[in-house]
């Protein structure tokens, strides 16, 4: 049966948090391992969607987590704890798992070696939050389903985006170019849902940029500038509550944002100021190590917000005049395919292939959002005989089918031949849409550029058009399923810049992809996804707690303090607009993390004269707030909480609380986990 004109889809949304270990854990997302964690700035959360048909079992779950990106690794974790729960009712086709791209997450969830390499390994904790958070979120909307009505509703954002590679996008068919004004996708897509009752229930926003408004020096884990619009939606449907409580769920998901960078500015020298907008992103003294682009702001804590805002209010626009109505069925389809053995036929006569995965020397420059570790320069087609001898030691050449089949790519990493300790990168890639009634959501597993995007979305629009499903409305999910870097266009991928060069299946990468999406597209249209074939099964590696994170020892406050004592305190008054700091004896917050999956580290209270008593406004959540945590020897550290006074707060008495985990010796061997709090002085917010 299908969904009739008049009917409802039952639909369901929850949040949860998947914030892992803030500190000591490398952040995941411009493999810079010196980036590691040191404090929080907001948690980080699974958004999931189900819409339903309460006529028949068809199911569709969409989740949006800030992280990185999705793993193979916590898509099969989190299959298999669906299965068990909910048997067939969620499953590999019709569950999307999507990441957000945040590059201030936790990293250490990735069952392939290249990803161990800046992440210190496979990381326990880390995985194991972004799994729960997912599945938690996933079990609140299904406790939570109701009849509910979907809209959707499309608009531009402005002043939001560059392209950073914009001479790789000239290098696509001027004929092309010309039917786009910005070499940029501008549009925002947006799905919003009310309950029959009238209840919000949540929007899901998909729009192409990359969340690098915080830069590599950052240390606090947050969800950079997509996170700060669910936030800044979040907070005002769920009035009167802390942040992070509340029923509505805001979802701002990624989409081809390949070469799209949120630093407005664009890319200038650090040490001398000029720009070095030029095809190697190089700078005339200290080369391409020192071409950084800037945000909007003053900082990257401000430019996060200026983004974040904008893409913030765009979206309440949309979704306050959201009129046109999803109705019909739903469905949905899933193949597993071997991407360094696909076939494409460009044409009648002509036929090419995919490769082995394999990194060109470009990618270890990185992109003016952040330089790689080492200085390479983008655009490099020649390799460098020092580190390709460096590279041939320590990972053996590459073979001369390999490099045949990536020309004009220099290899730098010959991945798909490496497998010790494991393979370094997937073979076996997810390939899916869902479809809900007229919204065809395209789930990527990576980083599509934007003209890749147009390319992939107007086939898939195409073949669902001419398969009698005609004016789909058809979205690019990002970083879903499993990570595979990027995927740039064959014109983009001769100009080998760090996009290209990070295009691990060679030349034909996005080619394979339209091939593949499109079967999918016509298989959902003609209603044959039961005939697809399944594919080849990716393997579960037996990765076991491989990982150079320090252990958790027992801890120790200084001589006459305790845990949570005040060494640095506040201020007696303060403006709005200030800062309030205050510095306790402190313990690992990796401790709070393996006891509670949403610990609060911090609360801001105000004391109410009527009742005598203290009242949480801010918690750890707040992007107002900022939790730092150092390391001293001896088993000491130090945090750091600062309350960032925002225009608005009421005058009156204040305090800031803390509240940790530390370890605690007992017998000789063995520690316990022993929970603490502190709390600063009162202090007064007094007129300015």
């Amino acid at each position: 049966s299908t969904v009739s004109e008049t009917e409802s889809y039952l639909v369901g949304v929850g949040r949860a948090d998947c914030t892992g270990p803030v500190a000591q854990v490398p952040l995941m997302g411009y493999a810079n391992a010196d980036q590691v964690g040191g404090g929080l700035l907001t948690h980080l959360y699974s958004r999931a969607f189900i819409v339903a048909d309460p006529e028949d079992s068809k199911r569709v779950v969409f989740v949006s987590a800030d992280i990185g990106m999705m793993s193979q690794r916590v898509r099969m974790e989190v299959l298999k704890r669906l299965q068990s729960k909910y048997g067939d009712l969620y499953r590999q086709d019709n569950v999307i798992l999507s990441g957000t791209h945040t590059h201030s997450g936790p990293g250490g969830y990735f069952q392939y070696t290249l990803f161990w390499i800046t992440s210190k390994g496979l990381i326990r904790p880390s995985l194991n939050a972004i799994v729960n958070g997912i599945v938690k979120s996933i079990d609140i909307a299904h406790e939570s389903m109701k009849r509910a009505r979907l809209f959707i509703n499309r608009g531009t954002v402005e002043n939001s985006q560059i392209n950073r590679s914009p001479f790789s996008y000239l290098a696509n068919p001027e004929s092309e170019r010309n039917r786009y004004s910005s070499n940029t996708d501008k549009e925002m897509v947006l799905l919003k849902m009310v309950a029959e009752d009238g209840q919000e229930l949540g929007l899901i926003s998909w729009f192409a940029v990359h969340p690098v408004s915080m830069n590599n020096t950052n240390r606090l884990v947050n969800s950079d500038n997509m996170g700060y619009a669910s936030y800044l939606f979040e907070q005002e449907k769920n009035q009167g509550l802390l942040p992070g409580e509340g029923s509505f769920v805001a979802a701002f998901a990624s989409s081809n944002l390949g070469d799209v960078s949120p630093n407005t500015r664009g890319p200038s020298c650090v040490n001398t100021g000029e720009s070095c907008d030029n095809p190697q992103s190089t700078c005339p003294v200290g080369g391409a190590a020192m071409c950084m682009a800037k945000g909007p702001g003053n900082d990257m804590f401000e430019s996060t917000r200026i983004i974040g805002q904008n893409i913030y209010l765009k979206a309440k626009e949309l979704y306050e005049k959201a009129s046109q109505e999803v109705r019909g069925p739903l469905s949905s389809a899933h193949q597993w395919v071997n991407m360094s053995d696909v076939s494409v036929e460009l044409n009648a006569t002509h036929t090419v292939k995919t490769c082995k995965p394999a990194l060109g020397h470009s990618f270890a420059a990185g992109t003016i959002d952040g330089v790689g570790a080492f200085n390479f320069t983008q655009g490099s087609v020649e390799g460098d005989p020092f580190w390709d001898q460096i590279r041939d030691q320590l990972l053996g050449e590459p073979s001369n089918e390999t490099k045949a089949c990536h020309k004009p790519k220099p290899i730098l990493f010959s991945t798909g031949e490496m497998s010790w300790p494991q393979p370094w990168h997937p073979d076996i890639v997810d390939v899916q849409i869902a479809a809900i009634g007229s919204l065809a959501i395209v789930a990527v597993p990576g980083e599509f550029t934007t003209m890749s995007g147009r390319r992939l979305r107007e086939a898939v629009r195409r073949e669902f058009d001419s398969h009698g499903a005609p004016g789909m409305n058809v979205v690019i999910a990002g970083l879903c399923n499993v990570y595979t870097h990027y995927i740039t266009t064959y014109e983009e991928y001769q100009v080998q810049r760090y996009e290209a060069a990070s295009t691990i299946y060679g030349p034909h990468t996005l080619s394979a992809y339209i091939q593949l999406y499109r079967g999918l597209a016509r298989a959902i249209a003609l209603n044959t996804t039961e005939d697809l074939p399944r594919g080849p099964e990716p393997p579960l590696l037996n990765v076991v707690n491989l990982t150079l994170l320090p252990s958790l020892g027992a801890e120790q406050a200084p001589a006459r303090k305790a845990f949570g004592d005040v060494l640095q305190e506040v201020r007696q008054q303060y403006r709005v607009g200030e800062v309030v700091e205050v510095t306790f004896v402190g313990a690992n917050p990796r401790n709070s993390a393996e006891n509670a999956t949403e610990h609060n580290f911090l609360t801001v209270e105000r004391y109410t004269n009527s009742s005598g008593s203290w009242h949480p406004v801010q918690n750890d959540v707040s992007w107002d707030t900022r939790f730092y945590w150092s390391k001293g020897s001896l088993g000491r550290s130090n945090v750091t909480i600062e309350w960032h006074i925002p225009p608005g707060t009421e005058l009156g008495t204040y305090r800031i609380r803390y509240f940790g985990h530390y370890k605690k010796r007992v017998l000789i061997i063995s520690t316990i986990t022993v929970p603490f709090e502190g709390s600063s002085a009162a202090f007064e917010i007094t007129p300015p």
